[in-house]
This record gives C-alpha cells, structure tokens and sequence, in this order.
C-alpha cells in the first residue's frame, strides 16, 4: 500500500501547538520529525511552509528516514512555499521546482511541459516565482507486477483576494499553467495525482454559506474546477475530464467535510469552515488503485487539517534521490565555505614571529609613554580653599560670605524651663494623643495618594455583553485599509458558526468609545 498526504501547515518553523503528541516540543525541526512519524505517511506534501532558502535549517530539511524537496518563494520571505518528505522507501527517481520548466535544472528534472506558447517568459517567471508547486516522480509496482510511473504535483495555489483584482487573474493563471503540465504528464504515458491547498471550494456542499454567497457556482475557480474533474459515473460516450475528487469518489454526500477555518473567529469549533484541500488523481489511476481518501480533522496546528489517499500500489524507490534533494544542498552537503574556512591561524615564520614580537614590544613601550605625557600635560586638580579648583555640592547650600551678617540673637530661655513641670502620667497621655494624631494624619495622606491614582489609573472599563447570550464580548481592531483603520470595536465572543445554532456568535456589534 502506499498513503500519501497533504496538509498546509501554515509555517513550518513554528511549534504547531495542539499537534498530535502531548509532551510539548520548543524545536522545531523535533515538531516536523514527530509530525512525520505520526502521520505516518510514504509521501508528505506540506503547503504555506513559509520558509525560505537562506533560514533554512539542516535539521529542519534533513529528517532520518526520509529525503526531503522544497521550493521557496524567490520575491518575499516567510510566504508561501512547498515541500515535500518521501520515506527512503518511496525514494523518487526525479524531482523539479516550478511547473513551467523555467527552474528546472535539466539533471534530474521531471519533464513533459506541454504547449506553453500562451505564456510570455515574465508570465511563467513570475508564476513560479513563489514556491507554489513541486514535483516528484515515483515508480510504483502494481498488485500485478506491472512496474508503472506516478508524478506527485505538491501545488500551494494562490487566494484571490477581492481588494487585488490582479491575484483573480493570477490565480487563474496558474490554475491553467497547472492544468496543461498535468495533461502533459498525462500524455506522456505517466500517472499523476494533483494534491495541495487548491483555494477553492468546488460544490456548494463543500462551503459553510454557498447559499448566501452571491453567484457561488460563477466563481471563475469553481468553473475551471469543473473543466477538470469529472464525476465517477461518467459514460464513456460522454466528455470525460481527465481527474476525479477523490475524496468525493468515497464520500460523495458527505456534508461538513472541511479541511479549512477561520482561526480568527474559532470556526473550527463548530466545524464552520471549507474544502479547500484536495487529493485529485487521474481517472484510470483512481478508479483502479485508489482504496481510500481521507481527512483527518483531529489533527491539530494549523488552520487546515491533513488530506490524504490509500493506493494498493507499492513504491520502488530509486537507487539515488535526484539533485534537487535537500541533503544535496552545498550548505547540507559540506561543499559549500563557511567564514571559519578564512579565519584559520597560519604557521609563521620563526624570524617573522620574533620580529612581530619585538615590534609588539616596541608598540607597548610607546603607550606607555604617550599615556605618562599626557598624565604630565592634564591639569591638576586644585588643592583645598583655592577659588580655581572644583566646587563641592554642599558649597552651592552654605550661606554666602558677601550677605550682611546678622545682628546676634540674644538667648532667651527654653518654653520647657517656663512651664510646670508634667507628671509621668500627662506624659503618657501627651505621647499617646500625639501618636494618635499622626497616625490620624499619615491614614488621610494615604487615602488622599490612593484615591488621586484610582482617579489617574482607572483600569479598564468592564467589557460590555453581546445582545444575543448576555456574555463579556471580545475587543477587536479594524486591520481594513479605509477609515475606520486601527479603531476597536466589541463582538460576540463565542466562535463563529451557522446562524441557525444558537450557540454560536450572535451578530452583535459596537464601536469602542475613544480614551
């Protein structure tokens, strides 16, 4: 059997808090290596590892047991980016970056790239540019012996975003771009299956709202969606698209089956999400090999849960990993030169050494010289009484010698010589009265302190309750470019859900009044 996998894992370097184990990990090239073996895939095809080549680490791309592919994005850092972790038993026999064959390196590459003449060479660039496709290419063995090839496109598609209207166009772009290399492996006589974060939710049964949202089965992505994919009880005389869902070849009614939520909101609690994520493999290759294609929700760490499919095929692995292979890299591989390399203390010369020794003397001898000149050129410090030398602190709070002096005060006996003396008794009662008193003064002159800084630093205000549960609500800060940019506002707090569920977030809202 061979089971491949596919999750977006929303950056690899991050601790994947919630994963599947419990003893929690700070490392996160031990976080990748414990997600490997609990998944317990041959095949793992990671999307969004938002990764670079430059931060990428040896035990992050170097796991024991497996040979691992990236591709980074080349115009930003810590964006997008695929990878994808084969078992030393489904080795591949050939691996390549991009999907227009523009990064492909002609060793080792997989080939076949179809008609691409629609494509200007910027266009093909630029659609490669962001590490959203990897390929790999296996020999798989069949129940019958019959030795055949199976290309993997790990692919990260691009999100339309309604403020950019060029990324609709870019994502549709790629989607075509992937679709003729698709059918070019196809045509070459090789199996392929197409699994990743596709961005896109096909059929209204895989979105949470497809009945209120405007125009759902026009979406640009869904029609192309169609174009590929056909149903498994196509007639043979009729048009047959060269891939099937798998997922909805096993489930196909199954509703809730999302792979993807809002982790702003907690959708995920209520299962409020979508099928964004995808395991599509060819017509032939599903209908005769695939036992199973799953989604595995419980698993934990990212805003997207693993896909994957069971194939009753086993993989060959290729005698060597091709040259794209991580572990090729000059800077996993030894090859490359570290800064330490130009650092290192060299052999010197006897007669050289005792000349740099004389001269090092020589150095010290005429520090120590220029630093007893300038000792000998600093002013001293005056000596005590002379009007030149620095002035004391206490100096500037001694009267001055230039006041007139005051006439003398005549001596004039003591308040306590006049009075009577106190017995010991009134000298009680005078101390306990006193002590009374200035406690009475010192507990005033804390509630005076006390209540300036209750008035100063008042705290914040109780969070007011949402309309639809009489619950604390959230604060949360408008990150929309526009006029209300960075103002704050209360909602519900509960997380998102269908309107029909009552314990879900109600649709209360309120402005946050400013400090």
């Amino acid at each position: 059997m061979l089971r491949v996998l596919s999750w977006n894992i929303n950056g690899i370097r991050s601790p994947l808090q919630g994963m599947i184990y419990e003893e929690p990990s700070n490392c996160a090239a031990m976080a990748v290596e414990r997600i490997l073996d609990k998944l317990d895939a041959d095949i793992v095809c990671l999307q969004e590892t938002k990764v670079t080549r430059d931060v990428l680490t040896e035990p992050l791309a170097i796991i024991e047991g497996y040979n691992s592919y990236f591709s980074f994005s080349r115009n930003r850092s810590g964006y997008s980016g695929v990878a994808t972790f084969c078992k030393d038993s489904a080795t591949p026999m050939a691996a390549e970056e991009g999907l227009s064959g523009l990064l492909a390196t002609h060793n080792g590459d997989v080939g076949c790239y179809g008609n691409m003449d629609e494509f200007t060479q910027e266009e093909l660039r630029a659609l490669d540019s962001e590490g959203r496709a990897l390929l790999t290419q296996h020999k798989i063995r069949t129940w019958e012996g019959k030795e055949k090839t199976l290309t993997l496109i790990n692919v990260y598609c691009p999100r339309a975003d309604a403020g950019k209207p060029e990324r609709l166009s870019f994502k549709m772009r790629f989607y075509r771009l992937l679709q003729i290399r698709a059918e070019a492996l196809l045509a070459a006589g090789s199996h392929v299956i197409i699994l990743g974060d596709l961005n896109t939710a096909h059929r209204p049964i895989d979105h949470w709202d497809a009945v209120n949202l405007e125009r759902f089965e026009e979406d640009p992505g869904r029609k192309w969606m169609d174009g590929l994919l056909s149903n498994l009880g196509c007639q043979a005389g009729s048009h047959v698209r060269p891939f099937i869902d798998s997922y909805r070849c096993f489930q196909p009614n199954q509703e809730g089956a999302f792979t993807c939520w809002s982790a702003v909101s907690g959708a995920r609690h209520l299962n409020y999400g979508s099928r964004l994520d995808y395991v599509l493999g060819d017509r032939t290759l599903v209908i005769d090999t695939f036992q199973d294609s799953f989604r595995l929700p419980e698993v934990m760490g990212s805003d997207h849960c693993p896909v994957g499919a069971v194939l009753s095929v086993s993989s060959v692995p290729a005698k060597q990993c091709p040259p794209l292979c991580t572990r090729f890299l000059p800077e996993f591989a030894g090859t490359q030169l570290k800064i330490r390399r130009f650092l290192v203390c060299l052999k010197q010369d006897p007669v050289c050494k005792q000349s740099a020794l004389r001269l090092s003397k020589q150095t010290q001898v005429q520090m120590h010289q220029n630093k007893a000149r300038v000792r000998s050129t600093r002013p001293r410090p005056s000596q005590a009484g002379s009007s030149r030398g620095q002035k004391n602190l206490t100096s500037y709070f001694q009267p001055s010698s230039n006041r007139p002096q005051a006439s003398p005060i005549l001596e004039l006996p003591s308040v306590g010589a006049l009075m009577t003396p106190k017995t010991l008794e009134e000298e009680v009662m005078a101390k306990v009265v006193e002590g009374q008193a200035s406690a009475s003064e010192a507990k005033d002159e804390k509630e005076v302190r006390t209540s300036f800084w209750k008035s100063v630093l008042g705290g914040p205000l109780p969070m007011p309750l949402c309309g639809g549960h009489r619950e604390p609500c959230v604060m949360r800060t408008v990150k929309k470019p526009g006029p209300n940019l960075g103002r704050h506002f209360y909602m519900c707090a509960r997380p998102q859900g269908p309107p029909t569920d009552p314990s879900s977030r109600c649709n209360f809202f309120l402005w946050s009044r400013p400090s």
